[in-house]
């Protein structure tokens, strides 16, 4: 049975940050919303209680009694989760007279206590609340205080149960990770054998034991995570897997064929289908983004289905469905509300009467990575910037034409080639080319020109829920603007989009 840790979500932006925080330590951890609990048995070495938007002042604040837990396994409350402990048990919070939201320094108070093991004195932290614990939980004790808060962590003494009013998991708590560790491994005592080498051989061995003789059909798209969900499979099953590479004609330039030469010499088995004609056909007309994409889902899943068919008796349907699909289909308050409409093999299971294998639904992005280079894949593949679903059609402002995706996949290569001759490409988690429905006025030779616009997009995050632009060398962008001005008929102007998201969104639409 894997050990692990179990994180409570309250809501936090950080929760998956302290998860995969806990993962680089090789340890395994699952994070369940404090709606949904799970059942805690004997592996469960640990307890997270995460940060959260609300205040334990707020009367649809979400609450857990811990009690139970606290007597059974070793508890850290970061932030909310320390405020709710002490709310519940004995201790006050109340709203601060200054927010604290930033960098503070950490004066450790109990230089013996475990938790800050071999951390130093005033180290940074990152504070982030409005409220403060004014008076500490019954039976604890105060182990550190910053220069505005007296109880920036307490210990319940007689237990192995934390609190603590900052976020070790950010990148700005410089003594972060060891906290963590000190908690996980130190204090919980777990074993730090959640390997990428240990979850190949684990999950070929539920595969081959899950899925027997049964035939198997995965829609490949190109990107990381389907490529290694096919080769983990195709370890476990072999030639039993038949996997599906559909051209949406809304794929980069030439991208059709570059990955399908790159699955067979990876020994796949996979059937490549051209369908661009009927994808282009149906979005005709098509301005609004919503519209768009689940037009492209309807057909995507039109011409799976019809393909799928054409293969007897198969019994599963594979998915590159990774851990952050996981969560954020069951959140805190319910499912989390839709900002866009995600393009997948959704609706397909019912459809085609097939049980779902998801072999990566454990792992983030970061993790799938990982065990992709442990299985020897192609670092070309690996190394992809995410790319969406439904393509160029969301890089396509307004209705889609054939000419126009034409004029975007000649720019977009311009623009990816050049990240990648300069050396650049791995600097950027993702880059797009975004082509506008707006004519500017130009003048080429002795002619004035009212054509096309093209916006460029680089950003750099972790896990694209929030990203910063890159500032990419200015000699680099005024040689790939002269490219596309000069190469790409139709378009006479190229930008460069600086916005972060938030309040930017990656994509466009």
């Amino acid at each position: 049975m894997q050990e692990k840790i179990i994180i409570i979500d309250f809501g936090s932006q950080y929760t998956q940050l302290i998860a995969r925080k806990i993962r680089e330590l090789n340890v395994y951890c699952e994070i369940h919303p404090c709606t949904y609990l799970p059942e805690f048995d004997d592996s469960v070495k640990g307890v997270v209680l995460s940060g959260s938007p609300f205040s334990v002042r707020d009367a649809e604040a979400p609450k857990v009694d811990v009690s139970g837990l606290r007597n059974r396994y070793p508890v850290l409350g970061i932030c909310y989760g320390a405020q709710l402990m002490a709310q519940l048990y004995g201790g006050e919070v109340r709203q601060a007279d200054m927010r604290e939201y930033g960098r503070a320094k950490l004066h450790i108070v109990a230089r013996d206590c475990l938790l800050f093991a071999g951390m130093k004195d005033d180290s940074q932290v990152w504070m982030s609340h409005a409220d403060t614990i004014m008076k500490k939980p019954e039976g604890a004790e105060i182990i550190a205080n910053s220069n505005n808060i007296e109880v920036a962590a307490y210990h319940i003494q007689g237990e192995k149960t934390y609190g603590i009013q900052f976020h070790p998991e950010v990148y700005h708590s410089e003594e972060g990770q060891k906290l963590l560790k000190n908690f996980v491994v130190g204090i919980c005592g777990a074993n730090q054998d959640w390997t990428p080498a240990s979850f190949v051989d684990s999950t070929i061995k539920e595969l081959k034991a899950k899925i027997g003789n049964d035939k198997v059909v995965l829609g490949l798209s190109g990107g990381v995570d389907s490529s290694v969900a096919a080769v983990l499979l195709h370890k476990a099953i072999g030639k039993q897997l038949y996997c599906i590479f559909v051209n949406n004609g809304l794929l980069r330039k030439n991208e059709f064929e570059e990955v399908l030469a790159s699955y067979k010499d990876m020994g796949l088995n996979v059937k490549g289908v051209d369908a661009s004609a009927l994808f282009l056909e149906r979005l005709k007309g098509e301005s609004s983004p919503e519209k768009k994409r689940k037009i492209i889902g309807k057909t995507f899943i039109d011409v799976f289905d019809d393909e799928a068919h054409k293969i007897h008796d198969v019994r599963w349907l594979a998915q590159g469905t990774i851990y952050p699909d996981v969560i954020e289909s069951i959140s805190v308050k319910g499912p989390s509300a839709t900002i866009k409409s995600h393009h997948n093999v959704g609706g397909l299971p019912e459809k085609m009467n097939l049980k779902i294998v998801e072999p990566l639904r454990l792992l983030f992005k970061d993790e799938v990575r990982r065990v992709g280079k442990e299985l020897a894949i192609d670092q070309n593949i690996l190394g992809r910037h995410p790319f969406p679903g439904p393509g160029l059609a969301i890089r396509i402002l307004g209705d889609i034409t054939p000419e126009k995706v034409t004029m975007l996949q000649a720019a977009d290569d311009i623009f990816i080639k050049g990240l990648k001759n300069h050396g650049l490409y791995d600097k950027v988690w993702q880059a797009a080319t975004i082509l506008l429905p707006v004519q500017t006025v130009g003048v080429m030779g002795d002619e004035r020109t009212y054509e096309q616009v093209i916006a460029l997009r680089a950003v750099e995050s972790t896990d694209g829920m929030t990203a910063d632009w890159v500032h990419l060398p200015y000699d680099f962008l005024s040689e790939v603007s002269s490219q596309i001005i000069n190469h790409v008929k139709g378009i006479n102007r190229v930008v460069y989009d600086i916005s972060s998201k938030p309040p930017a969104t990656i994509e466009w639409e």
